[in-house]
């Protein structure tokens, strides 16, 4: 691993936010965690639900994306890969997660995880972790991307999320 990476930017609208989510859909494959942190109402569902419907939409596919607050877990198959988006909000504990199966999807699935708090330890290493916060204004966000991979920091760089480095 190198060294972790840290980049913050300011979404001024839902709809940047949902843009960013398309921007790095087509660059996710299985095995690739996304770990959406913020209090309710930062824009994680959003940008789920931005992610998944970039990824359903380019096999051709479409489907209703609703919050998994109550269900835990939603799974979708865009036929390249499984992808399950979980909220951990009403979880308690480690075994709980265990149970629902997300410790093993983490290295086949695509895995979107809001409240990864609740992972407890479990969270992949390797993991692209979205830091949502209230930005300035009414409907900005300030968002805090960061990761020790550096499949993340290629993959965001590409997309235009990562500015150049300085020598």
């Amino acid at each position: 691993m190198s060294a972790r990476f840290s980049t913050i930017r300011t979404l001024s609208s839902p709809e940047e936010t949902a843009a960013l989510a398309r921007s790095i859909a087509p660059a996710l494959q299985p095995g690739d965690t996304l770990l959406l942190e913020g209090p309710i109402g930062a824009g994680k569902t959003h940008f789920a639900r931005a992610l998944i419907q970039a990824r359903l939409s380019a096999a051709g596919l479409f489907e209703d994306v609703p919050s998994p607050t109550f269900t835990i877990v939603q799974t979708y198959d865009d036929g390249i890969a499984e992808i399950w988006h979980a909220d951990l909000y009403r979880l308690t504990g480690p075994q709980e997660i265990e149970e629902i199966g997300l410790a093993e999807a983490f290295a086949n699935a695509i895995c979107i995880v809001e409240w990864p708090d609740r992972l407890s330890g479990l969270a992949p290493t390797d993991a692209l972790f979205l830091k949502f916060a209230p930005g300035a204004g009414e409907s900005d966000r300030d968002l805090t991307m960061e990761s020790a991979s550096p499949r993340w920091k290629a993959i965001l760089k590409s997309a235009g999320h990562l500015a150049p480095e300085r020598t």
